[in-house]
């Protein structure tokens, strides 16, 4: 079956000399300024790679093993590495009450759904407000020096060999000394911190639809859409101290025309936990049942930030 048309032959030809020239960055780094090489080509070059590719596709093995796949990355040790098959980031300080109550619900969440019996599937309704975490044995807090290496200081860690069950989020809660970085962080910002980006083939507009002008990467630009890859990425913000919901980060668009990378919409903690499980498994997909729900606020955010040069 061939693959999905994406960055892997752009990433072979250019990754190297990016690596060159900024040789004080790293992975996601260096994959974001191909990225970037890659949108500033003409819809007549960006037609001719997608040709070029289906022609002599590069082999999964090939790619797998890849410098711009294997290359270490400094938040390798909170994302990818990390336990947890999803990753809970604090961008919210001001309220260390409304912080601690919100992760004695997740701790709650996250004991009731490892003590009840398998799901016999997707149960959770995605057109509901609702979420549910799992970060009893997750919970860490991140410190990221100068330099860009990452240090972790995990306050579950003691203990984890005994459990046969591994945590189901990775929750992220910066030192004092370093939330500067991560305050008020937009999904987009925040996936392109924990995740690789990556592109694919946008969804086709149904019949009569026009494609969205101006084009952006994220929707649809030339018929192409930024996504990225890794461990789902949930943003506890400032409205969490009030509703104790979180952000839930779509790393593509929905299957549907007109949805964004980086779209949102608000999980409350009861649910996350049973949320996660199902969408790492691939019980449970999100579309709301075509239509349009993510948050607007949040999509316009991204969307003008992803015009932004990488810098």
């Amino acid at each position: 079956m061939a693959s999905e048309p994406s960055l892997a032959h752009f990433l072979a030809e250019h990754y190297g000399a990016v690596k060159a020239r900024f040789p004080e960055e790293a992975r996601r780094k260096w994959r974001l300024r191909v990225a970037e090489l890659f949108w500033n080509l003409s819809p007549e070059q960006k037609a001719a790679y997608l040709a070029s590719i289906s022609q002599s596709p590069l082999s999964a093995e090939s790619i797998e093993h890849a410098d711009f796949n294997t290359d270490d990355d400094p938040l390798d040790g909170i994302s990818d590495d990390a336990p947890g098959v999803g990753i809970l980031l604090r961008t919210d300080y001001s309220d260390e009450d409304a912080w601690q109550g919100f992760c004695a619900k997740l701790q709650e969440a996250e004991a009731e759904f490892a003590s009840e019996p398998a799901s016999e599937g997707a149960e959770a309704d995605a057109d509901v407000h609702a979420a549910a975490p799992s970060a009893a044995q997750g919970v860490a807090s991140s410190s990221t020096d100068a330099e860009g290496d990452t240090a972790m200081e995990d306050e579950d860690a003691e203990g984890d060999d005994g459990d046969d069950a591994g945590p189901i989020f990775f929750v992220i809660n910066a030192p004092p000394a370093e939330q500067e970085k991560f305050t008020g962080m937009s999904n987009l910002a925040a996936l392109r911190l924990l995740n690789d980006v990556d592109v694919r083939r946008a969804p086709l507009p149904h019949a009569g639809t026009k494609r969205v002008r101006p084009p952006n990467r994220l929707i649809d630009h030339d018929g192409w859409q930024e996504v990225y890859s890794g461990k789902t990425v949930w943003i506890y913000d400032a409205k969490s101290n009030r509703d104790q919901c979180v952000r839930l980060v779509s790393q593509k668009g929905a299957a549907m025309y007109g949805t964004a990378t980086a779209d949102s919409w608000r999980a409350r903690v009861s649910h996350i936990c049973e949320l996660q499980v199902n969408l790492a498994s691939g019980a449970m997909t999100i579309d709301f049942g075509g239509l349009d729900r993510w948050d607007y606020e949040e999509r316009a955010r991204n969307l003008d930030e992803a015009l932004r040069p990488i810098s």
